[in-house]
């Protein structure tokens, strides 16, 4: 580590030592808070200190004795299903907003609280992400519908369905069109009742559509295959991976899935000192950049130049022809050759939707033999199934007159459809509209009826997410609202009788039968049901033959990529998606893995751009500026992102929200009127028309990165490249000493030294342990220890104040350029290079979580003995014996402590929509947890919750915990 002459830092604020980072670094919390605008004076007393804190002096003292009110209600005749104390667990089904995942449902007394992955499923593997562990609190949101409606009159269910039918006949005998209109359906029950649906209204077309479209790789498959579907790709057997703008690991196609098989490459060990080589070229820094071993930034328009220059340099090594278009890139032969050292074990992939880069991508895996190894169709996906031509037809026919009646099954197209306000203008030519959104969203808001689906969570539905691979969805709460599940209501529209659960059921008896002689169909029913998943063998072809049109592709990207000006990139962020959830305040209190923004819709600009332009974040405030796109201008703040491609602005989609609920309404831009269309299909790419207007008026965006600094610290990245690791597994380590005068070279091993005895641990003694190779800092670790520990919401304006409560972070550290550091001329010149933050820097993330310290530094400083040491290693804290001195926080070398400033449930002052301060939203809380009061210290308790239950359930057992217990 002598040798290292990186300079780590958490953000830009923190390089440049900005005066509003200097006046906190030492402190955990800021001096002070503006009240209504204004801010105290030099010489304010205690007493005016408590009221700007909110307390009066009688609360100040009473804080720590204040707790919440429970009430005990006994059981009078207790469910057979149901003990006291003791959770259920329920395999399930996520999928929204393009997002897949195989669950399992923990549930409390009838009330789901926690979603945790389902290790029997061979595509999530036991994974989730942000968005799933958050779904939890959105089955509690207080702004879905209740009950069915007739514009803004509540009516009955029969008085609805009377309603569609007959809007439905008069659609029919008019001549005119009827459209289903969804998101993509993989569940085989739902679509074989669409066919039904069909066959009673022969005029009804389906289409569906994504918010994060494939629609370029489906055609490019189609042309190429003659196989118009999206394959499996296969991250676990890749050796070296190439991805042009796909942010495979955090919100393309099926990132849990890719995460998991990703991660299987990146692991070390004593028996295994290789892994995968992965570069990544993009315009934004995305979750998957920031992993990759090479990051090229490239502007939007160079993408298919990119493309076509890595085309030629495989095809020129292996006696192929070379295409016109190349431009010169970094790293492009190097990653050529190592791809080709692997040939079979490579993979390339592109987050494009044009179908000439698809086709040309397509060309470069079959020139490395990737098909049937690293890519497969015979397990094809079904996420990822919308036409966007279709809908492109269905917006025309709606202008045009030509649709009769149209049905929004739980989709919301106003809002996240490029066209969303030409459709809702065109609504009214339609003689008959009804949508099925669980709330009165941006679609819903815009039709006659809404007849309200349920969450998941109270459904039954089942899914084939891959070609042969199913699973299924089983409610785990009866339905809190006067909600019917779509398929149900489909079912009424179309005259089949029943629920849609013996329609499942017999639709799986049906076509299951075969599979399960023998066994009895009610013993494979419950033991699918049971297990959550179900696999039909299917035989795999690894003989796909493709027909690649590589030169009309390369002429169609010349003709479309001619960027000049300032280029847009709009992504997805990994806490928020689509917007399908923007109303869930998990999710924005989430910071962002990139930026660690919480709360805000911004613009990201690079450090060059942003130097040019005068734009600053100053005291933690940002420029804000007008975006102008194609004539239409928003406002919003500007924030500077190192590893931006030049040239480039990026925009997050999700946000701008108008009918959601109180949390996201209005919060940031919409970004989807923004989408284009591109050969047939819609782009994310905006490379003409784009205009910055920079402001004075500054915004102070709420970002937690240096919230919990480590001061300059220099151990905290311990890293090396994997040919040091390979000749020294102990590469990159730090071994500080600590000097003494007892030592006789003046320096000791710090294990040495201790403030206590010691513990002796008789029993367990818990620790955790996180491969850094496999982390990905996607934050889904962050989202469960939320909703397992009863995390607060505080709201962006105490983030801001550095109030944020969460127990687990992820850290995200960039370096300076070690190259400049290298070149720099003596030491002033070397601290000089240091100071300058790289326009493309690497990143590292390191999750700081469960610190239980065995000699903690903040025991010895409690006046009160709270934070107290378990015979089982871990640091604990008695929040009723806590006054709020924060002495162990400032002793706290890990920053992990968070002082809980105010009562955050039932507490007005944070409005009703934040998740504690409802009745609703109070059934997510976790029973084994306690809510913490004001004026209490908090920490990560290891989940000491579930260590009990595991120990308990080995003393049923008569034997000790064994791994996998807890």
């Amino acid at each position: 580590m002598e040798e290292n002459k990186k300079q780590y830092w958490k953000g830009l604020e923190q390089l440049t030592n900005d005066i509003e980072y200097v006046k906190h670094a030492d402190k955990e919390f800021p001096e002070y808070l503006p009240v209504n605008g204004e801010e105290p004076g030099e010489n304010s007393s205690r007493r005016d200190f408590l009221k700007l804190m909110g307390f009066g002096v009688a609360a100040a003292a009473l804080a720590s004795c204040e707790a919440p009110i429970r009430n005990a209600i006994p059981y009078v005749t207790k469910p057979v299903d149901i003990d006291p104390g003791v959770p259920n667990y329920y395999a399930s089904s996520y999928f929204q907003g393009g997002d897949y995942c195989s669950v399992v449902v923990k549930t409390r007394e009838g009330r789901p609280i926690k979603i945790e992955g389902n290790k029997l499923s061979s595509i999530s593997q036991g994974g989730t992400n942000a968005l799933v562990e958050a779904s939890v609190l959105s089955l509690y949101d207080k702004e879905r519908l209740t009950n069915p409606l007739n514009g803004e009159e509540q009516v009955g269910w029969d008085e609805l369905d009377k309603a569609v039918v007959a809007g439905l006949q008069a659609a029919q005998n008019s001549g005119k069109k009827i459209a289903l209109v969804s998101n993509t359906v993989i569940s085989p029950s739902t679509l074989k009742i669409i066919e039904t649906f069909k066959i009673k209204y022969p005029a009804t077309d389906h289409i569906q559509y994504d918010t994060q479209s494939a629609s370029g790789i489906i055609k490019a498959n189609d042309e190429a295959f003659g196989l118009p579907v999206v394959p499996s790709y296969h991250f676990d057997k890749a050796k070296v991976i190439v991805s042009f703008d796909a942010d495979f690991l955090g919100t393309w196609i099926s990132p849990i899935e890719f995460t998991k098989g990703y991660s299987k490459t990146r692991k070390l060990g004593p028996k295994k000192k290789q892994m995968s080589r992965h570069y990544q070229f993009e315009s934004n820094l995305s979750l998957t950049g920031a992993n990759a071993d090479y990051r090229i930034p490239i502007k939007p328009s160079q993408e298919g130049a990119a493309v076509i220059a890595l085309h030629n340099a495989i095809a020129s090594q292996i006696g192929g022809s070379k295409l016109n278009g190349e431009q010169d890139f970094k790293y492009i032969n190097k990653a050529a050759k190592d791809l080709l050292s692997v040939r079979g074990n490579a993979l390339v992939v592109s987050g494009s939707n044009d179908v000439a880069i698809q086709t040309l991508v397509g060309s470069i895996n079959d020139m490395l033999g990737n098909y049937g190894s690293t890519i497969t169709f015979h397990d094809h996906l079904n996420t990822k199934k919308g036409d966007d031509s279709a809908m492109d037809q269905f917006i025309a026919d709606t202008k045009a007159g030509n649709v009769g009646a149209a049905i929004f099954l739980n989709c919301n197209p106003v809002y996240n459809h490029a066209r969303g306000a030409e459709l809702a203008s065109a609504l009214s030519n339609v003689g008959f509209t009804a949508s099925a959104a669980d709330r009165k969203d941006e679609t819903a808001v815009a039709v006659q009826y809404n007849a309200p689906d349920s969450h998941y969570l109270e459904s039954w539905n089942d899914a084939e997410p891959k070609k042969g691979i199913y699973s299924l969805t089983q409610p785990s709460i009866s339905n809190l609202f006067d909600t019917r599940q779509q398929e149900q209501s489909l079912m009424v529209w179309a005259g089949i009788t029943g629920t849609y659960f013996d329609y499942i059921k017999s639709n799986w008896q049906a076509n299951f039968d075969s599979s399960v002689a023998g066994l009895g169909y009610q013993t494979f029913w419950d033991t699918v049901l049971q297990n959550g998943v179900y696999t039909v063998a299917s035989e795999e072809h690894k003989d796909v033959q493709g027909a690649f049109d590589v030169t009309t592709s390369a002429a169609s990207i010349g003709k479309n990529y001619k960027g000049s000006g300032f280029e847009l990139a709009l992504y997805q962020k990994v806490s928020i998606g689509d917007g399908t959830q923007a109303n869930n305040p998990w999710l924005h209190e989430t910071p962002d893995v990139i930026t660690k923004a919480t709360w805000d819709n911004y613009l990201t600009v690079a450090i060059a751009d942003a130097s040019e332009l005068g734009i600053t974040e100053a005291e933690g405030k940002a420029n804000m500026a007008n975006l102008t796109v194609n004539g239409t201008t928003v406002k919003l703040p500007v924030v500077i992102q190192p590893g931006q491609a030049r040239g480039t602005l990026g925009l997050a989609v999700g946000y701008g929200r108008t009918n959601a609920g109180k949390v996201a309404n209005n919060l940031g831009v919409n970004a989807n009127p923004f989408i284009g269309m591109l050969n047939g299909s819609t782009y994310n790419k905006v490379m003409a028309g784009i205009n910055l207007e920079v402001l004075s008026e500054l915004y102070h965006v709420a970002r937690t990165q240096t919230h919990h600094t480590y001061m300059g610290r220099e151990n905290v990245v311990q890293e090396s490249i994997l040919a040091s690791y390979q000749k020294n597994p102990s590469a990159g380590r730090y071994h500080p000493h600590v000097a003494t005068w007892q030592s006789p070279d003046g320096f000791v091993a710090p294990g040495t030294l201790s403030l206590w005895k010691g513990h002796k641990y008789k029993d367990h003694h818990w620790g955790m342990a996180i491969d850094m190779n496999s982390c990905t800092g996607c934050s889904a670790c962050h989202v469960a220890c939320v909703a397992e520990n009863n995390i607060a919401v505080v709201g962006r304006q105490e983030v801001i104040n550095r109030r944020d409560m969460h127990w687990m972070r992820i850290d995200r550290y960039y370096s300076s350029d070690s190259a400049a550091v290298g070149a720099a001329d003596g030491i002033i010149g070397e601290l000089s290079a240091l100071e300058q933050a790289a326009e493309n820097p690497e990143v590292v993330f390191q999750p700081m979580m469960c610190q239980h310290c065995n000699n903690a530094g903040c025991e010895t400083v409690c006046p009160v003995a709270a934070t107290t040491h378990s015979t089982s290693g871990l640091n604990q804290m008695a929040y009723n014996r806590c006054i709020g001195t924060r002495y162990c926080a400032n002793n706290c070398a890990y920053k992990v402590r968070r002082f809980n400033w105010f009562k955050y449930h039932d507490n007005k002052q944070f409005g009703d929509n934040l998740s504690q301060n409802n009745d609703l939203g109070k059934m997510v809380l976790n029973p084994d947890v306690t809510v913490r009061s004001r004026g209490v210290m908090e920490k990560c308790s290891m989940c000491v919750q579930r260590i009990q239950l595991g120990k308990l359930e080995a003393k049923k057992e008569g034997r000790r915990t064994n791994d996998g217990d807890i």
